[in-house]
């Protein structure tokens, strides 16, 4: 399971509405890969190359992210969703 922050960093980098649908997100992830495809940037191959990497793990976190929880990016649900067992203790019973 992927942390809170993964989830919105990659939600942030495919661009992704609070409630995108799977051809949302699909197109979103093809059009990007199209953008950033390091052969359509050959005077900036290193950068183009990193941004293909990024893009690739943003949408294996997504795809993950949505097999469990649909399709609700909402900030306050990813962040109940992706809380650790130890943080979940803690907002229930004070760290006691």
């Amino acid at each position: 399971m992927h942390s809170f922050e993964e989830v919105m960093k990659a939600k942030t980098l495919l661009g992704l509405r609070d409630s995108a649908s799977l051809p949302e997100i699909k197109a979103r992830y093809k059009n990007l890969m199209h953008q950033w495809h390091p052969d359509k940037h050959l005077d900036e191959i290193e950068t183009a190359t990193k941004m293909s990497s990024d893009i690739i793990e943003a949408y294996k976190i997504i795809m993950e992210y949505v097999k469990h929880y649909e399709y609700r990016f909402d900030e306050e649900f990813i962040k109940q969703k992706t809380i650790s067992p130890e943080e979940w203790w803690n907002n229930q019973f004070g760290g006691r």
